[in-house]
């Protein structure tokens, strides 16, 4: 909360922000819940709840006061109002029309900014983990690493992709994960050309790949992998496209470090994949930021204008999908430093053909 006031206060004075999103005012007050109104000046921070949460706020939230929710609205006028507040900042990417006509009604006098200044803030300190936040992260993908382990002996012809994917999850489950990251996706064969297929009654057969993205989350932070594994045999072509993918991985992941634009890396894996042949059948970003959402700021993109910094976790996560025929993607979990990156994600990830 101290680093968001210091950012509001070089703002300048009768700055105020609106937090309404559950992820950050989660990652702000450590408090998880459904229903929530966060106000913070330079100098206050006020979380207004219902009550179905104030006693568990009062007991959990000590780095702001805590009100109880009444008449929404007018309470938020009268509290920015004793802030204060002539400029309210609000998360333009979060915020409802909804929302802001209701706040307009109440907020004569104030200025509603809806540009994304709000979000450029709580991205920047979103984006530069913690120790403790890494360590969360760490956790949670150690499970995954877990699970992988475990699937490897599951997977067989006859078995099928929702079989994968629910034991994937038990596994998770079972190995102390709070919750899945996502849904867990297991797709094989012709199936595996999709990045984001959903996992089927297809059975596994000799001569598939099998791709797997999964994750887990731990003290509210996620973790993210992928993995592609080939079941009976390989054909050369499926051998070629995966060496393709993870030379273009493991290139990418040596060149990161701070200072580097994002869409510098995202190139890097790219350019590789193009001059292997395979350009067009690399159809999404390189990665993404990881933290207590799955996909956070800052992204490896061909459209990204963002510079990586030191505190950084992004996935490296390349593909190639040939439609008909199958995919494959390889997912690592990378934390940026100033001179490299530290991979978090350990697993094996040469081709393993069961």
């Amino acid at each position: 909360m101290n680093k968001l006031q210091k950012l509001l206060s070089e703002l300048g004075e009768g700055y105020s922000a609106l937090i309404i999103s559950p992820e950050n005012r989660k990652y702000f007050t450590g408090f998880d819940s459904s229903n929530g109104y966060l106000l913070v000046n330079s100098k206050i921070a006020v979380f207004i709840t219902d009550g179905r949460y104030i006693e568990a706020a009062q007991n959990t939230v000590h780095s702001c006061q805590i009100v109880l929710q009444k008449r929404i609205y007018p309470q938020i006028a009268e509290i920015l109002g004793e802030m204060g507040c002539r400029n309210l900042l609000v998360e333009s990417s979060r915020i409802t029309v909804d929302v802001y006509n209701s706040l307009k009604g109440v907020l004569k006098d104030t200025k509603i900014t809806t540009d994304n200044t709000l979000d450029r803030l709580i991205n920047t300190l979103r984006s530069i983990k913690t120790e403790d936040e890494v360590e969360s992260i760490v956790k949670a993908q150690r499970i995954a690493q877990d699970a992988f382990d475990r699937i490897l002996g599951f997977i067989k012809p006859g078995v099928t992709e929702k079989e994968i994917a629910l034991e994937l999850d038990f596994y998770m489950l079972r190995g102390g994960a709070e919750a899945l990251s996502f849904e867990t996706i297991a797709v094989s064969g012709k199936n595996s050309s999709m990045p984001h297929g959903v996992p089927s009654f297809k059975k596994i057969e000799a001569g598939d790949f099998v791709t797997m993205d999964f994750g887990a989350i731990v003290g509210g932070y996620h973790s993210d992998m992928t993995r592609t594994v080939a079941v009976g045999y390989a054909t050369d072509e499926m051998k070629n496209v995966y060496n393709t993918v993870l030379n273009a991985q493991i290139l990418c992941l040596n060149s990161l470090k701070a200072g580097l634009s994002c869409k510098e890396g995202d190139g890097i894996a790219r350019k590789y994949i193009e001059n292997e042949g395979y350009g067009e059948y690399f159809t999404h970003s390189t990665g993404h930021g990881v933290g207590i959402e799955i996909h956070e700021y800052p992204n490896l993109s061909p459209a990204s204008e963002s510079v990586l910094q030191a505190g950084n976790i992004v996935t490296v996560e390349p593909g190639i999908y040939i439609p008909g025929k199958f995919g494959v993607r390889i997912e690592d979990m990378a934390y940026i430093t100033e001179n490299g990156c530290r991979n978090l994600t350990t697993a094996p990830k040469e081709l393993i053909i069961l």
